[in-house]
């Protein structure tokens, strides 16, 4: 067997799975397509009664509200869309319940927003809940909360949302169904253009280029599964990126475009900084507190930091930036943004005892 077939067995044997698919793959005309949804289902079904675990993780709620609604295509206004997602979402869920059923499984629902993954406290709390309903025999169906949501609707997607997941589950593999049958060297719709088979690193990733195309009905492209594929392929999850329709092929690791684990599978507080937190701020360093920290991997103090930006609590993630405001790293701060101001380039026996502390300790820092 080759290199590349017996590195894609990571895909068929995987314990669990994470499975994405996209509005267009199971919705057509502003509906739900019934044949569509169940020829996927039938899938995982079968990837279940193997006794391998199944995270689904399915947009949709926006796409299957159009027709039930009477619009003429995916609405443009915030207050539109969040309807449609509440009639959508619901219709979606029982569609999937009454598919998974045919096969005795039961399925549970969990609408996530880009918040719940923010905060650390809600991001374990789902965590927990994915983990419970896995042990419990049951297929959890994630999606964005599109009913409450806001920047999530005009600017998320599911494909980054399905990374988190799949490394917040500790999934052995992901998938990525889309709309076409894997990454190609250009636009696949012109002559020339071959499909990629594999993809074994980050150098091999930034050689690819894809534009921005969108579907009429959902909010990712070829880039957003890329970046998904990135993020998770560098925390040591093999991807797999294949049409909806050919996923059974893509479940045993055949076809489609396929991303080696390229690095490390880190821990969940540190993933989570890296990939699932929005800073509240920003610390400018001097050069020599940005060499302790990125290489020499110290805690900072405030005697290297020269400048701030933003209000932040303690606890709150910020930015770190080098003096030509290149970001370097990410942590979680241990000063409010007040009392950082007036410690600032000031050595630790000069301050205070209740202040004597670090900026950002080492074990909540990830260098970017």
């Amino acid at each position: 067997m080759s290199d590349d077939g017996s590195r894609r067995m990571a895909i068929a044997v995987a314990s669990r799975t994470v499975v994405k698919v996209g509005s267009s793959s199971i919705t057509q005309r502003g509906r739900l397509h019934g044949d569509r949804l169940d020829h996927l289902v039938e899938a995982l079904a079968a990837r279940r009664a193997g006794g391998q675990q199944v995270v689904l993780v399915s947009s949709g709620a926006i796409a299957a509200g159009i027709g039930p609604l009477g619009l003429k295509s995916r609405p443009r206004d915030l207050a539109t869309q969040q309807a449609a997602a509440s009639v959508g979402q619901l219709l979606l869920a029982e569609r999937y319940a009454a598919s998974f059923a045919r096969f005795g499984l039961t399925v549970g629902q969990v609408l996530l927003t880009a918040g719940d993954l923010h905060r650390r406290g809600d991001y374990r709390n789902a965590v927990r809940t994915l983990d419970r309903l896995l042990a419990l025999g049951v297929i959890p169906i994630v999606n964005e909360n599109d009913t409450v949501a806001t920047h999530e609707i005009r600017f998320g997607d599911n494909d980054r949302l399905a990374a988190l997941v799949a490394h917040a589950v500790q999934a052995d593999a992901l998938v990525l169904l889309s709309d076409v049958d894997g990454v190609y060297t250009e636009d696949p719709r012109l002559d020339g253009a071959r499909l990629i088979s594999e993809v074994s690193g980050p150098d091999d990733l930034a050689r690819i280029r894809v534009g921005g195309a969108r579907s009429g009905v959902g909010t990712g492209g070829m880039a957003t599964k890329l970046d998904a594929a990135s993020i998770a392929s560098g925390a040591g999850i093999p991807v797999l990126l294949i049409d909806a329709p050919s996923v059974g092929a893509g479940l045993r690791g055949e076809g489609g475009t396929f991303f080696a684990a390229a690095g490390r599978r880190t821990t969940s507080r540190l993933f989570w900084l890296r990939h699932a937190t929005a800073p509240r701020g920003q610390l400018t360093l001097d050069a020599g507190a940005i060499t302790a920290v990125t290489v020499k991997r110290m805690s900072l103090l405030a005697a290297g930091v020269t400048s701030t930006a933003g209000d932040f609590a303690i606890g709150d993630p910020v930015e770190i930036v080098d003096e030509a405001g290149v970001v370097r790293a990410r942590g979680l701060v241990g000063f409010d943004s007040e009392d950082l101001a007036a410690v600032l380039g000031r050595s630790s026996h000069e301050l205070p005892p209740d202040l004597r502390r670090e900026v950002v300790h080492r074990d909540d820092l990830v260098v970017l």
